[in-house]
C-alpha cells in the first residue's frame, strides 16, 4: 500500500462527518494521483447505547447503578421504556425517604423524584423517555406526562427529526423517532388499551415507508412499553386486550415487511425480567416469521416470575436488575446484523456510595434481596 494512502486512511477516522460527498471528492483527488481509498476508511466507529424500563418501586436505588455502568461503557444515550413510578401506591424507595408523606404529597412529587433520582445520575448523557401504563394511572394522564416531561419528549434530536419529517409539525407526542449513524430509533406508545390508535399507526407507516426508501437507513430499533402480541410473554403484553392485540399484530406485520430488506430489532419492558428471543413463539414461527425481540423490565420494579414459555427463549432471567447494552457496528461491518445486544446486570455491590448513604444499607439490601415474587 502506498505510504500516502496508508496515512490518509489513518487520518480519515478524524473526518467521519465529511460524509459521502467528501469521500467522493477525496477519492477523485487520490485517483488523479494513481492512488485509491476504500469506503471502509470513512466508517464510523463502533458505539454503544443503553436501554431498560420499569424503574418503579426500587428504581431510585437501581437506576444510579445502571447510569454508572452505562457511562463506564461510553453509551451515547439511555432509553427508558416506561413505568417510572408506581402511582397506584407509594414506591418503596420514596417511602423510605419520606415515611410520613401523604398520598397527595407523593402524587404531586413522584415524577420530580424520578427526575432527581433516576435521570440526573446520567449527567449529560441524552435520556430518551417512553411512556408506560403506570404513567396513565389516575390521577395521572398522558397529557400530564407530556407537560411534565416536555423537555425530554422535545429534545433536540427528536425535535429536529420531527421537523425534518414535516416542517409544520410542532406537536410534542409520546411517540417519536430519531436517527443516529443510519439507525432509526422508534419509540412507540402502547401505554393504554386504545393504542396503537389510527393516528400513531399512520405516523408509523410514514416512518417505515421512509426508512425502506432511504438508502442511508441500515437498521431499525423499535421500542415500546408492552411487548407486541403473541410473544413468549403474551400473558402480560398487548395480547391482554383484543383491541390492542389487533393493533399490535398490524404493527408486527409491518415490521416483518421492513425486515425483508433491513434489520429490525424490537424492545419492550412491562414484564419485570429480562428475556431474549421473545418472538420465537409457535405463533410467529407459523405466522410470518420471528423478529429479534427483547423484554428488559429490569430497572428496579417488583420482579416477576418467568412465564411458562421462557424455556423457548434464548435468555430468560428474573430476580435481576440491569439493562441492555446495544453495540452498533460501523457501516458495512456485519451489515445483516449490525447491532449486538448484551444484558448488563447490576448488583448490590454496584450501588453508588451516595445512594447507599441516602437510603441506608438495609433498604438497599432489601431492594436487591427482596422486591420480587417468590
Amino acid at each position: 500500500m502506498p505510504l500516502l494512502e496508508f496515512e490518509f486512511m489513518k487520518q480519515s477516522r478524524r473526518a467521519q462527518h465529511w460524509g459521502q460527498t467528501a469521500f467522493a471528492a477525496v477519492a477523485a483527488c487520490l485517483a488523479a494521483s494513481g492512488l485509491s481509498i476504500s469506503p471502509a476508511a470513512f466508517a464510523a466507529p463502533t458505539w454503544q447505547f443503553a436501554v431498560s424500563g420499569d424503574s418503579r418501586n426500587c428504581g431510585d436505588v437501581v437506576m444510579p447503578s445502571i447510569a454508572a455502568d452505562a457511562r463506564a461503557h461510553q453509551a451515547v444515550f439511555y432509553w427508558h421504556l416506561g413505568d417510572l413510578r408506581a402511582i397506584d401506591d407509594f414506591d418503596e424507595d420514596f417511602r423510605a425517604l419520606h415515611p410520613k408523606a401523604s398520598i397527595a404529597e407523593y402524587l404531586s412529587t413522584a415524577w420530580i423524584d424520578f427526575q432527581r433520582n433516576q435521570i440526573e445520575p446520567f449527567g449529560t448523557m441524552p435520556f430518551f423517555l417512553g411512556i408506560g401504563n403506570h404513567e396513565t394511572i389516575a390521577p395521572k394522564t398522558r397529557e400530564d406526562f407530556v407537560i411534565t416531561f416536555a423537555d425530554w419528549l422535545n429534545a433536540p434530536q427528536i425535535r429536529e427529526q420531527r421537523l425534518k419529517d414535516n416542517p409544520q409539525d410542532h406537536q410534542v407526542r409520546t411517540y417519536y423517532h430519531w436517527i443516529r449513524d443510519g439507525v432509526d430509533f422508534i419509540s412507540l406508545d402502547n401505554s393504554t388499551v386504545d393504542q396503537f390508535d389510527s393516528a400513531q399507526i399512520k405516523w408509523l407507516n410514514a416512518v417505515l415507508q421512509s426508512d425502506r426508501q432511504d438508502s442511508t437507513i441500515r437498521a431499525l430499533v423499535v421500542g415500546m412499553h408492552e411487548a407486541l402480541p403473541e410473544s413468549l410473554a403474551r400473558g402480560h403484553s398487548m395480547s391482554d386486550s383484543p383491541g390492542a392485540e389487533a393493533a399490535g399484530l398490524q404493527v408486527y406485520a409491518q415490521l416483518l415487511e421492513v425486515r425483508k430488506t433491513k434489520p429490525v430489532y424490537v424492545l419492550a419492558s412491562h414484564s419485570h425480567f429480562v428475556m431474549e428471543g421473545i418472538f420465537n413463539s409457535p405463533y410467529w414461527q407459523e405466522h410470518g416469521g420471528v423478529l429479534p425481540g427483547w423484554i428488559i423490565g429490569t430497572g428496579g420494579a417488583f420482579r416477576y416470575a418467568l412465564p411458562p414459555g421462557a424455556a423457548q427463549a434464548k435468555l430468560a432471567k428474573t430476580h435481576v436488575y440491569g439493562y441492555l447494552l446495544g453495540t452498533v457496528n460501523a457501516p458495512d461491518a456485519a451489515s445483516q446484523n449490525p447491532i449486538h445486544f448484551e444484558f448488563r446486570e447490576v448488583t448490590e455491590t454496584a450501588v453508588p456510595i451516595d445512594v447507599a448513604q441516602r437510603f441506608g444499607a438495609d433498604f438497599s439490601h432489601r431492594c436487591y434481596q427482596e422486591n420480587a415474587q417468590n
